[in-house]
């Protein structure tokens, strides 16, 4: 732009610059006695002053060629959510987006995973009434299954969402005992190509990935937007989830909407990641069951995800490959927060991870041990938070069928749970089912 506005402008000043030199020439010619002298040099100064009034014709014409490119330039600034410098030289084309410090204007972009559901209308019209701002939250519909009636409904948001669609809808060849699985290979290819769009194509510095069914809280944006510098800043971490697996209403503290935890299960579920961690997922990225994957020790590597006390998330979709697995037990349960809370407002220093080991590990061995009977008596009221201790997998699983939490176990990492720790509340009062206070680590054979 800036090399075409230059050219205009020499351009004009160097024709200019020659019909004036060129009226100076013929002005001070000394007259010709001859009158046929004197009248053709006066065709020649009227055919000078002609191209003199052609030239400046010209350059208004340039003028206005400028003034378009400048005001559609302005525009396209603004559309990208950038400012337009005149000044400086232009930026280097696609250069690395530059890691944000301010969370008031760093662009997290929230990519929709779509394929059959039409009633994703659900979760985008939540999507839209709660984005604080489209330049600093652009939507992004992936849609894969190449079905009709989701991409009119998709397609009726007209440029409030981008609608991109994943290209390849082939079957994928799996072993003939994985065949009913298929569905689970295409959706591992569906997040490899749209991650992919994100952060190769559009080249985004992080991204908010929810699926289809889900219906996201009014405090959705300010919960991530809060979060990510402490993403940023703490490498100990490598997600922040909206998601918490055990957030059924009788098993959170409505009133401490606020409180955050660090979790060693990945929830997904309205997940915030860094474009680093897709250069390192990218490759060894599977063909099938990708979050299970996420899961395991070779992908977690020791790293945490941030939770929530009560989920920014909850899920309408029964309907999907896994045929409501969990959803009838759990998910449909699960208490989505009504209530806004300004995170961006408040100290989220605690969650990092040295910070957080010595304020929540004292308070979690320091609560007094009672036995699963009592909880489930409702006796000792008196003693306030309590531990309930499990000394292996099947201690473990029997507690929390008895009480209501999920039971499974990936890699043998519990869900929500840190340290083998999960907390919850139980009939009203904060409980932590922990295991002893030397435990060394997670046994993948757990699961």
């Amino acid at each position: 732009m800036l090399k075409k506005s230059s050219l205009a402008l020499w351009g004009a000043a160097l024709f200019i610059a020659w019909n004036g030199l060129l009226l100076l020439f013929l002005w001070s010619r000394p007259p010709s006695p001859a009158s046929s002298s004197s009248g053709e040099g006066d065709r020649l100064t009227a055919e000078v002053i002609r191209l003199a009034q052609d030239a400046e014709t010209e350059l208004e014409r340039q003028k206005d060629l400028l003034r378009q490119i400048h005001r559609y330039s302005g525009l396209w600034g603004r559309r990208r959510g950038l400012r337009l410098t005149p000044a400086p030289p232009p930026p280097p084309p696609s250069p690395p987006p530059p890691r944000p410090t301010d969370p008031a204007g760093a662009v997290l972009p929230v990519l929709v995973m779509a394929c059959d559901r039409s009633t994703v209308r659900r979760c985008l019209d939540k999507l839209l009434r709660y984005r604080p701002s489209a330049q600093r939250f652009p939507v992004i519909v992936s849609q894969d299954c190449g079905h009709a009636e989701t991409a009119r409904v998709i397609a009726s948001y007209g440029d409030a969402v981008a609608h991109i669609r994943q290209p390849d809808l082939s079957d994928i060849p799996v072993p003939a005992e994985h065949r009913k699985f298929q569905g689970y290979y295409k959706i591992a290819r569906h997040y490899r190509w749209a991650l992919g769009q994100v952060f190769r194509t559009f080249r985004y510095r992080a991204a908010i990935v929810v699926e289809d069914d889900l219906e996201v809280a009014p405090d959705f944006f300010e919960y991530f937007q809060a979060a990510f510098p402490l993403l940023l800043a703490d490498r100990s971490l490598w997600c922040v989830s909206a998601w918490n697996d055990n957030g059924k209403e009788q098993m959170v503290d409505v009133g401490q909407a606020e409180l955050l935890y660090r979790t060693d299960f990945f929830p997904g579920l309205g997940w915030l990641l860094l474009a680093e961690l897709w250069d390192e997922l990218e490759p060894k990225w599977p063909r099938a069951f990708w979050d299970d994957w996420m899961r395991q020790p070779e992908q977690r590597r020791d790293r945490s995800c941030v939770r929530p006390e009560v989920s920014r998330t909850m899920t309408f979709g029964r309907k999907g490959v896994s045929h409501g697995q969990f959803f009838d037990q759990y998910l449909k349960f699960i208490k989505l927060n009504d209530r806004f809370v300004p995170f961006t407002q408040l100290d989220l220093s605690y969650l990092k991870k040295e910070e957080y080991e010595r304020s929540f590990l004292p308070k979690v061995y320091a609560a007094p041990e009672v036995r699963v009977e009592e909880l489930q008596g409702n006796r000792r009221r008196e003693l306030g938070a309590v531990r309930l201790q499990y000394s292996g997998r099947d201690s473990f699983k029997a507690f929390a069928k008895a009480l209501g939490l999920m039971d499974d176990l990936k890699s043998g990492v519990p869900r929500a749970g840190y340290r083998g720790i999960v907390s919850f509340v139980y009939r009203g009062r904060r409980v932590y089912l922990a295991p002893p206070s030397d435990w060394t680590g997670y046994d993948p054979s757990w699961s």
